[in-house]
């Protein structure tokens, strides 16, 4: 790909090939030293040092470990770009020489594995790129630039911990707020929507009670192990018999945990599981349904206590506005051309970037990355075996560097620059 002749009809990326060595060093650096959620003091110290590099005012520990830069460029409207920064509790198996070997302490007290298995070390990369370019670049435009450095994206706590450290009353509203995620995808295309574009997400613990009993005497017990069985059975009918098929929602038991030794049943038993949904009502209705079942199942069952259900965390459904969303599609067009910008449908995964916008009253818009080696991808998809290729949060997930990085990097300057543009 020649950077340099797509960074021609952009002043701002013209430094981009020169400054492509440091971030591709800068995402080695991140991706071989990744932090738990709400642990990211490493990468929000490298954030906060980038920034007072290029010249923005900077508060650090906003919700704890969040970055907050600042850079007023004369007069005009005021655009925000978010990354996030956080690791997964996932044993890295890329086999890179810049593999994580790291190891840290969960919120449980336990010792696990960490690795950037979302992406986020080329987020945090793609930000620190275009925020050091567009501070080279004053000339080029004018108005407000905040470049937000977001923690616990992955447990749903960070864009909420910073809203509630203050941040719509310590910086100026914008006049759009922008992000970006890379995904599964030819590395060098980007996808995106109006509407809709990440799911909302709910996560629940489930609690069930029994009596325990020698695994001998089954008819002394009221088995809660059988109960969870039952449980996890009928709720795979909420989606095939509750849900219509125009709408869309997915339930997922991810956890089912009950004794530990094979003739011992034991007191009870724990599910956990994750709801997707992109309707409030539906949401509501898959919910409802739920609590129907397990308490139904409960007593079917004689269980002497109602079931736990207790929240673990949610995310909200995602939006982009549509008229910045397509002012972005637009311009993407223009500076990437037509064959690398697609529409999208929303995705099943979910993001808690959508609060900033929708709890500061502003617009946003928020896209994909293609991160797949082009001809990985293509073959995978004539072999008709793309659901084979690792994913977000897979111990094998690893972007290609290039055309990934620049990707990235330009994208969220093409964007910012439509609000920006001198």
């Amino acid at each position: 790909m020649n950077t340099t002749a797509t960074a021609a009809s952009n002043p701002i990326l013209q430094g981009l090939g020169t400054l492509l060595p440091d971030l591709e060093a800068l995402y080695r650096d991140v991706h071989a030293h990744p932090e738990l959620s709400m642990q990211e003091t490493r990468t929000a110290g490298i954030a906060a040092e980038r920034l007072r590099a290029a010249g923005f005012d900077v508060t650090t520990g906003v919700g704890n470990t969040g970055v907050v830069g600042l850079l007023r460029n004369g007069d005009g409207p005021t655009v925000m770009l978010r990354a996030d920064m956080d690791a997964l509790p996932v044993e890295e198996a890329t086999g890179v020489p810049y593999a994580s070997k790291v190891k840290a302490t969960d919120p449980e007290g336990k010792t696990v594995p960490v690795m950037h298995a979302c992406g986020h070390d080329m987020h945090v990369t793609w930000l620190a790129g275009a925020t050091a370019l567009m501070a080279q670049a004053r000339d080029a435009w004018h108005g407000t630039l905040i470049a937000v450095f977001q923690p616990a994206e992955e447990t749903a706590a960070g864009a909420q911990a910073m809203i509630d450290d203050g941040l719509f009353k310590r910086f100026p509203k914008p006049d759009v707020v922008l992000g970006q995620h890379v995904m599964v995808g030819p590395a060098g295309k980007l996808g995106g929507r109006t509407g809709a574009i990440t799911s909302a997400a709910d996560s629940l613990q489930i609690r069930l009670f029994g009596r325990g009993a020698h695994g001998s005497m089954p008819q002394a017990s009221i088995d809660p192990v059988v109960m969870a069985a039952a449980v996890v059975l009928r709720l795979q009918t909420i989606v095939s018999r509750e849900v219509a098929a125009a709408e869309s929602a997915v339930v997922t038991v991810g956890a089912l945990q009950a004794g530990t030794k094979e003739n011992v049943i034991p007191d009870e038993a724990i599910i956990k599981l994750n709801v997707r949904s992109f309707d409030e009502g539906v949401r509501r209705r898959v919910l409802a349904a739920i609590e129907r079942i397990v308490n139904a199942e409960a007593e079917a069952s004689g269980a002497p206590r109602k079931p736990e259900i207790t929240p673990l965390d949610r995310y909200p459904l995602a939006v982009n506005d549509t008229a910045a969303s397509k002012r972005v599609a637009e311009a993407f067009r223009q500076y990437f051309s037509s064959d690398r910008v697609h529409e999208t449908g929303p995705a099943s995964a979910s993001e808690d970037f959508g609060s900033f916008g929708s709890e500061w009253g502003a617009p946003s818009v928020f896209w994909f990355v293609g991160g797949t080696d082009p001809d990985i991808y293509a073959k995978a998809k004539a072999a008709n075996r793309i659901n084979e290729l690792p994913t977000n949060h897979n111990p094998r997930f690893l972007p290609v560097i290039h055309p990934t990085l620049e990707t990235g990097v330009e994208a969220l300057v093409v964007a910012s620059r439509i609000w920006l543009a001198a």
